[in-house]
């Protein structure tokens, strides 16, 4: 693993979070995406080298809708950048960790990513990006 690639945080609305985070960190998203697959919308900060994304719903059935009524808005998950995604997946799996999506799916920002089980991670949502080479 490179370097962690950002903190996704689970919001509301992700117009009055915007508005609230670009106060915290003195200037505006960078980015808004959609990812209709996943049934969420995203905004992107930089704090720094860091990244922030915030995660809105866009309907019940999405996993940040499922994490927000059962745990309320927070942190969500920690994305790490890697190199090479596969290798990653079949080095984490030999370690015991469970692997939520073996096949890499297409992410906000350019990403391949893919998740690993909280439960095998000490409650801690994982997730692994590599970029996207065109």
């Amino acid at each position: 693993m490179n370097k962690i690639e950002h903190i996704g945080i689970a919001v509301k609305s992700l117009e009055n979070s915007n508005e609230l985070f670009s106060k915290l960190f003195g200037e505006s998203h960078y980015k808004i995406e959609a990812v209709e697959k996943e049934g969420v919308n995203t905004s992107f900060f930089k704090v720094g080298e860091n990244k922030i994304e915030l995660l809105e719903a866009t309907n019940e059935d999405s996993p940040i809708a499922k994490f927000i009524n059962k745990k309320g808005e927070g942190i969500h998950h920690i994305a790490f950048d890697v190199t090479d995604i596969e290798a990653e997946i079949k080095r984490l799996k030999n370690e015991g960790f469970k692997v939520l999506n073996d096949i890499p799916k297409k992410g906000a920002d350019n990403k391949l990513v893919v998740f690993l089980h909280p439960k095998s991670s000490n409650g801690v949502l994982i997730e692994l990006c590599q970029e996207i080479k065109d």
